[in-house]
C-alpha cells in the first residue's frame, strides 16, 4: 500500500495571550491524563504528555483557589473492547496505565471523575448533566491525545453550545501535524479560543 505524503501550510491559528473567565460558571476537564497515554512505559504512550503534567498542575491548583469545579475524564476499556483493534490494549480497567498520572491524581470529595468508554468525554456519560447541574458554561479543556480524546470532547462541548478554551501549553499529541490540526479545527470549526498558556487563563470571582 503506498502511502500518501504531502507537505501542507498551517493556517493561521489565532492565539490570544490572556482570557478571563467567572469562576462560578467555568470548569476545567482533565482529558485522560492516565499512565498508558502520559508515562514511558505507558502501552499508548503520548512523546509529548510529560511536558504538560506541571502547566496543567498549575492550572488546577489555580482552578481550585477559585473554587472552579474540576472534571476528569478517564479512558476506560475491558476484556474485548473493539478499540483494542485499533490502537492495542491500553487503559484496562483496573489497571496501572489506567490510573490518572499521581502528580494529577483527583481531590477526592471535590473533583469529579467520569469514566468514557469512546474519544469523546460526553458520549455515554453523565458529563453534560453535571455540567448543567452546577451552571458551567466555560470549559477549559487540557489533556491528551490532542486530536482524539481532546479535539472530540473539545466539539462534543462546543455542539453543546459551552464555551471552549484550550491552552497550548495544556495538550498533547503524538506529532506535530496532529497537534496542529486539533488546533486549527477547535478554533475554526468549533470557535474555541486558543491561549498561550495556562498562566494567561484567569478565572474571576463574582462580586
Amino acid at each position: 500500500m503506498a502511502a500518501l505524503r504531502k507537505t501542507v501550510e498551517v493556517p493561521e491559528i489565532p492565539v490570544v495571550e490572556r482570557v478571563e473567565l467567572p469562576a462560578d460558571e467555568t470548569a476545567v476537564v482533565v482529558v485522560d491524563m492516565q499512565n498508558d497515554f502520559v508515562k514511558p512505559q505507558g502501552k499508548l504512550f503520548v512523546p509529548t504528555a510529560p511536558a504538560t503534567i506541571e502547566p496543567i498542575r498549575r492550572l488546577l491548583e489555580k482552578a481550585r483557589s477559585a473554587g472552579v469545579r474540576v472534571f476528569y475524564t478517564q479512558d476506560t476499556h475491558y476484556e474485548g473492547d473493539p478499540e483494542f483493534e485499533i490502537w492495542g490494549e491500553h487503559v484496562r480497567y483496573g489497571t496501572w496505565g489506567w490510573r490518572i498520572v499521581e502528580e494529577l491524581k483527583p481531590v477526592e470529595g471535590r473533583d469529579i471523575v467520569v469514566m468514557k468508554t469512546r474519544y469523546d468525554g460526553f458520549y455515554g456519560t453523565m458529563l453534560d448533566d453535571l455540567l448543567r447541574v452546577y451552571g458551567v458554561k466555560n470549559l477549559v479543556i487540557v489533556g491528551t491525545v490532542a486530536n482524539i480524546c481532546v479535539l472530540h470532547t473539545a466539539g462534543s462541548a462546543a455542539l453543546r453550545w459551552y464555551k471552549v478554551v484550550v491552552p497550548l501549553d495544556g495538550i498533547s499529541a503524538l506529532n506535530d501535524f496532529d497537534y496542529h490540526a486539533a488546533l486549527r479545527q477547535i478554533s475554526f470549526l468549533y470557535r474555541g479560543t486558543l491561549v498561550k498558556s495556562v498562566d494567561g487563563i484567569e478565572f474571576i470571582q463574582a462580586r
